[in-house]
């Protein structure tokens, strides 16, 4: 029975999606019309499109935009032939790619775009970074990033901005994941990559010009299960430099509420590092954050305290895990020796999970202070959010009264 559930997996569903497809809008005779080819790899000698979809079973196919522009109002897509994750190098594939190897691929250079001047690192599992981090090497951006959610990083997708050079390359062979994507890798690189044989390695020379996508939009599309779609025009977050951010501040009953401190450099360069980062992180979201690296991540949830307290366990969790790994080599949950756990403990209990001095970032404003009292009472000093609640003022309270400073975008950043 086991043998055969593991077959499931391997199996390579052959798609039947045809080779083009085409995507009209109409408007009073006036057709818009985007032209689509499926992508195809050669690999050993034999043409092969997407494993599967996001289950094996699920018949999938990746198609380009190769023809078509499309504009609606003053708002107009990405042209044709600027290719990312639709039309990737396979360098080494073992197993080519399914389509979740490609929409975490997608959504890492999402969050990495945005992430410029010093070499990034953006891990990412099910649709969701779980290690985002900056440094001034690359090897240090893969360690921080890494060492961010050891555990959630195991068969991830591995985005850099640099070309990967050895270090990176050792550091990334001594672990499992399923996908490296970088813009390009240096002499000896593969060789050291080529240890682990189902690692898909892949190469986009326009990772170098990420930069240049953004503010760009394309059509999403949202199928539903009556063959209806939702579309929308995809998000772009406005606030992208510290001076996109506004102090908080707002009136309630004939009486203004301001926030008393103005960021720190370093807090800006957090809070922005942050709320970018945030951008590709699933709704209801709220994350930590500390010297250009994550320190907890929340997702998904249905409440904002919730997902709060979500982020600021799992910044214990995984500390906690990060010394035991980097002490003795081996994952807390497998350390028995109450002595050594004690010890561990105590040290993740001091540093409040390494929230102290951290930013707090949320994806949507808090509905009442509860939420970011949550942050406030792990230490964190400061925090970014859209604002505009009808309780703001009592956020703005709570800052105040523990010295934290905030920020306000004037943007939600959901992403369902």
């Amino acid at each position: 029975m086991a043998e055969n559930l593991k077959k499931m997996y391997q199996t390579i569903i052959e798609d039947h999606f045809p080779p083009d497809m085409e995507i009209s809008f109409v408007e009073g005779g006036r057709r818009q019309t985007l032209f689509y080819e499926k992508v195809l790899w050669t690999i050993d000698g034999v043409q092969k499109g997407l494993r599967y979809g996001e289950n094996p079973g699920q018949e999938a196919a990746l198609y380009r935009l190769v023809n078509g522009n499309l504009m609606l109002g003053e708002i107009r897509t990405i042209l044709p032939g600027q290719y990312l994750a639709s039309d990737i190098e396979l360098l080494q594939s073992g197993k080519h790619p399914g389509k979740t190897n490609l929409t975490d691929a997608d959504n890492a250079l999402n969050i990495l775009r945005y992430l410029d001047g010093k070499p990034s690192a953006v891990i990412v599992k099910h649709n969701n970074p779980c290690g985002v981090a900056q440094a001034d090497t690359l090897a240090d951006a893969y360690a921080r990033a890494h060492m961010a959610d050891r555990v959630a990083a195991f068969g991830g997708c591995i985005a850099l901005n640099r070309p990967v050079d050895r270090a990176t390359a050792e550091a990334v062979s001594d672990q499992y994941a399923e996908v490296v994507v970088a813009p390009d890798f240096e002499e000896g690189v593969l060789a050291i990559l080529g240890r682990r044989k189902n690692l898909r390695v892949i190469r986009i020379g326009n990772i170098a010009r990420l930069q240049t996508f953004i503010g760009k939009r394309f059509v999403e599309f949202k199928s539903l299960i009556d063959g209806g779609h939702i579309v929308q025009w995809s998000f772009v977050p406005e606030a992208r430099t510290p001076a996109d951010f506004k102090l908080a501040e707002c009136e309630h009953q004939g009486k203004t509420y301001r926030v008393r401190r103005a960021p720190t450099p370093g807090e800006y360069e957090d809070l922005l590092f942050g709320w970018l980062v945030e951008s590709g992180i699933t709704s209801n979201s709220v994350i930590y954050v500390k010297g250009l690296a994550t320190v907890g991540i929340g997702t998904g949830e249905q409440d904002r305290v919730g997902v709060a307290e979500i982020a600021r366990d799992k910044a214990y969790r995984k500390l906690a895990d990060r010394y035991c790994f980097e002490a003795w080599g081996i994952p807390y949950n497998d350390l028995w020796e109450p002595d050594k756990k004690a010890e561990i403990d105590g040290r993740v209990a001091a540093e409040r999970g390494g929230l102290i001095g951290a930013a707090m970032v949320s994806d949507a404003f808090f509905p009442f202070r509860d939420g970011i009292d949550v942050g406030i009472r792990e230490g964190v000093t400061a925090v970014v959010q859209p604002g505009g609640s009808s309780n703001d003022h009592q956020v703005i309270e709570a800052c105040n009264e523990a010295d934290v400073t905030m920020v306000y975008t004037g943007q939600r950043s959901f992403k369902h």
